[in-house]
């Protein structure tokens, strides 16, 4: 299980996204300069205890108008190869030193972790707590899409509040899937097309909006991810 450290990130890690997030496609730009505040999400292990992987969730902007982000995450002790154009930037951890951190969506370990999760072979854990099963996470994959072997991913490309990763999942003649990460957060219910009729299965899990009624860190619910057919 990742062991959480109780210790200093320089730059930390709202400070790397407020200068991250508006260059991104999704990115509902607001009035007033990003100022991303953390409001949920959870973990995964990488099973060679390299690569830290979190799915964290951020809000940004007050009262109605803010928006809740869903911004993969991932740790490395050093660069991945070929992955420029998604480093967020670098940080100074306490215990570990510098630390690589990568939009999640591709970094080869979170997209496996995350089928492995839909497939029902990874557990999902707290975010800040260590060896710690974080129950709130739910995860299902239609029996007919669940294939063994690894996650193979493709490609990812971003869209309107979403991010679209394909991926194959055993051998070159597989029918690849895609695992669509909702960037822009909606409870469920809310307004906005999500596309969850249609889906395979998915991964629903808990954040606190900004300004919650009556100043109550009320959570609320929605789809993290979905999973669809090219």
């Amino acid at each position: 299980m990742a062991l959480i450290h109780r210790t200093t990130m320089r730059p930390t890690k709202l400070e790397l996204l407020a200068d991250w997030l508006p260059t991104r496609a999704w990115y509902a730009a607001g009035p007033h300069a990003p100022a991303p505040a953390k409001a949920g999400g959870f973990r995964l292990d990488d099973p060679e205890g390299e690569v830290g992987v979190e799915f964290m969730v951020v809000t940004d902007g007050e009262g109605p108008d803010a928006v809740a982000y869903l911004v993969p995450l991932t740790y490395r002790g050093k660069p991945l190869d070929g992955a420029e154009h998604a480093l967020i930037g670098t940080s100074e951890h306490g215990v570990l030193g510098t630390r690589w951190i990568y939009d999640g969506a591709h970094d080869p370990v979170l997209v496996g972790e995350l089928y492995a999760l839909l497939a029902g072979r990874a557990v999902p854990q707290q975010q800040s707590v260590s060896d710690a099963v974080d129950p709130t996470v739910a995860a299902a994959l239609d029996a007919a899409a669940v294939t063994t072997g690894d996650a193979e991913p493709l490609e990812a490309v971003d869209g309107a509040g979403h991010t679209d990763i394909r991926v194959r999942v055993g051998g070159d003649g597989a029918e690849p899937l895609t695992l669509r990460l909702r960037r822009v957060l909606r409870p469920a219910g809310g307004d906005g097309e999500h596309g969850e009729d249609a889906a395979l299965g998915g991964v629903t899990a808990e954040w606190t909006p900004a300004g919650a009624e009556g100043g109550e860190d009320t959570p609320v619910r929605g789809a993290f991810v979905t999973v669809h057919r090219p």
